[in-house]
């Protein structure tokens, strides 16, 4: 699928429910799915990460490096 490509709504919610893109049903993870941040298996609940993205995957470790930093400072 192209860079350049527009993934339609219908796609990704398609995605979301296929029970095959979770991962213990609590890890997303679709290498297709370009999403830094796609819902969370239940909607509502927020955003998760898309383990699949390795921008994802980074800014979830700059994250928890800046949260030990800040710990760490005490």
């Amino acid at each position: 699928m192209s860079n350049k490509e527009k993934i339609s709504d219908e796609t990704k919610r398609q995605w979301h429910q296929d029970p095959n893109n979770w991962v213990l049903g609590v890890f997303y993870y679709n290498k297709d799915d370009k999403r830094v941040f796609p819902p969370k298996r239940i909607p509502w609940m927020g955003f998760t990460i898309n383990f699949a993205n390795p921008i994802s995957v980074a800014v979830l470790f700059i994250f928890l490096f800046i949260v030990y930093k800040m710990i760490s400072l005490k």
